[in-house]
Order: structure tokens, then C-alpha cells, then sequence
């Protein structure tokens, strides 16, 4: 049997908004909500939704508002990241899921994180692949003008820089850059999508299938929203006082991940500062894995994914 047949779609009416979600699996041991990054969508953990299923649990894995096949905000709506987490609870509630695994990636590990710190009740752990926890606000001001989320924060500027390519290329291109361990930064007379141009390969495990999956969800949905979330709304973003998880962290990490380069991204992990905050911590490295850990290393993601869940048992499953 395909993936095609094995992942069910459906849409959610979640806070006046369309949500998509994929499904596969009957969740005889539980519940696993994948949540994707930029410029993921859910397709982007389609290995492991089918390990998780042929494990005998219930994957599900949504479109953000404003990605792939959802619902666009309305333009004119302040973005915060409080929406993901109340998208969450009426998702989990929409689907009648009253706890879950969060298995996350990008900046849905940050919503993963805050959403198991606020409702402890709803989670029955956290793993998140490529960004660790951060108790406090990131500084990036130190960066070079060309960096990349620096570029992206200006309002109109990438949407100019990706506006000169059909969606295909920009796809493309993000795939190319954040799959290697150098942090994307433009010289003063380029933008990001000049970092690569149609020479530059594409990374062996990410088909032209696959980016043709990716072209038509963001043909869909455009950028609009996804520049918004997360880029221009990193500083929205609220602290919570005195963070400590209640349910067990896995943080996964791919060593060549180009976020180990950002700034204290690898104290967090290797000075010992976020097990101050997760007192039933895990973490593992994927050699030579990239940002894209879960796509480029399934076999070795799904393993770990698993071996996790197993650790792990929900009581009194469906």
C-alpha cells in the first residue's frame, strides 16, 4: 500500500479557519502530532507519520494556519504565536485526542515547547528535531546584515527577492540553502535566493517529486502568511516565567544542522542550560545530519521516533 492510501486528509473548522490535516494510523497505543517548520508543511514528515502508524499509533499532522492546504488569516490580523497554541488545543479537541505525543521541527519545536509548558495536562512528551529550548529571548543582533531572518524581518523584502522566481525555484532554493551547515547570509548587493541558482543540485534526498509536493502546497498558500509566521513575529513571542517541563524532552539534532552556528543555539544543549528547565531530557545526534534531519535520515529519525514513544507507553490508549 502507498502513502497516498495510507494518509487521509481532511479539513477542520478550527477558530474560523479551515484547517488542513493529515491522518494515518488507528492510535491502538496512542497519539502523535507532527507540527512542521518553514518551509515544511506536512508533508514534510510523511516518513514518520508512516512509522508511527505502522506502530500502532494515530499520526496526525496539520498545515499551520496560512500554509499548504489551510486557511489563509485574514492579511490585516496581528500574528502571534498564542494562535498556533490555541489552533493545537481545537485541534486535539476537534479530533477528540485528549493527549498527545508533540513531535516537532523549526519553529514548530518553539510552539511544541510552549504548548507542553501551558497545557502539561494535554502532552505526553516532546520531541523536537533541530531546535533545543530557549528559556529566554534569542539575540541576533550580532549577525551580519545579510542574514537571512534579519533580510526576512523587513516587511516586503523577501516577498520582492522571492517574487522574481515562479514558486518552484523559490522552493527550490530555500531546500538548497538550509540544507547545508552554513548559516544563509547575503553580501550587500545579493538577496537569499541569490545564494543559489539552478546549477546548484538539488540534496540527494529531496526529489524532484518531492518538490513538486512542495510547489503545489505553496502555490496554494503563497508566502504571505509564512513570512509573517515565523519570521516577523519572533519578538511577539511570550516568555514564560519560571519554565519547567512536566513530561519528558527529546531534542534530536543533526550534526552539520546549520543552526548550531546561531548564536548560543549549542550552549543550550552541550553547557547543560536546558536540562535546568527538562528534567527528563534526551538527546541524540544524527552524523552528518542537516536542518532536514527527518527527510535526509528517515530510517535513522523513525528509529529514534519510535524507540521514544515505546519508552514511553500511554496508559489506557485507544
Amino acid at each position: 500500500m502507498d502513502m497516498d492510501q495510507q494518509i487521509e486528509h481532511s479539513h477542520l473548522p478550527i477558530r474560523g479557519l479551515n484547517l488542513h490535516v493529515a491522518q494515518a494510523g488507528k492510535g491502538e497505543r496512542g497519539t502523535v502530532l507532527f507540527l512542521h517548520g518553514f518551509p515544511e508543511i506536512w508533508y514534510s514528515w510523511r516518513h514518520q507519520m508512516l512509522a508511527a502508524a505502522a506502530a500502532g499509533y494515530r499520526a496526525i499532522a496539520p498545515d499551520w494556519r496560512g500554509y499548504g492546504l489551510s486557511d489563509q488569516p485574514p492579511e490585516a490580523e496581528e500574528v502571534s504565536s498564542d494562535d498556533l497554541l490555541d489552533d493545537l488545543l481545537g485541534i486535539l479537541d476537534a479530533l477528540s485526542v485528549s493527549k498527545a505525543f508533540f513531535v516537532a521541527k523549526d519553529f514548530g519545536a518553539v510552539a511544541a515547547y510552549d504548548f507542553a509548558l501551558r497545557h502539561p495536562d494535554r502532552v505526553c512528551g516532546v520531541m523536537c528535531l533541530g531546535i533545543p529550548f530557549t528559556p529566554f529571548s534569542v539575540s541576533f543582533t550580532n549577525m551580519p546584515e545579510g542574514f537571512y531572518m534579519s533580510r526576512w524581518q523587513e516587511p516586503g523584502r523577501a516577498e520582492a527577492d522571492f517574487g522574481r522566481y515562479d514558486i518552484k525555484r523559490v522552493v527550490r532554493t530555500i531546500y538548497i540553502l538550509f540544507s547545508s551547515s552554513e548559516i544563509p547570509i547575503a553580501e550587500k548587493d545579493q538577496e537569499i535566493t541569490d545564494l543559489a541558482d539552478l546549477s546548484t543540485p538539488l540534496p540527494e534526498w529531496f526529489t524532484e517529486k518531492d518538490l513538486a509536493v512542495y510547489t503545489t502546497l505553496y502555490e496554494n498558500s503563497g508566502f504571505r502568511y509564512p513570512l509573517k509566521m515565523p519570521y516577523r513575529s519572533v519578538d511577539k513571542r511570550k516568555t514564560i516565567e519560571d519554565p519547567k517541563f512536566q513530561v519528558p524532552v527529546f531534542v534530536v539534532m543533526g550534526q552539520k544542522d546549520y543552526v548550531y552556528k546561531l548564536p548560543g543555539f549549542e550552549s543550550v544543549l552541550k553547557d547543560g542550560i536546558m536540562a535546568m528547565f527538562a528534567p527528563d531530557l534526551k538527546i541524540a545526534y544524527i552524523e552528518d545530519g542537516s536542518h532536514f534531519v527527518q527527510e535526509q535520515f528517515p530510517d535513522k529519525v523513525n528509529e529514534l521516533l519510535i524507540g521514544f514513544l515505546k519508552d514511553h507507553p500511554v496508559p489506557n490508549a485507544i
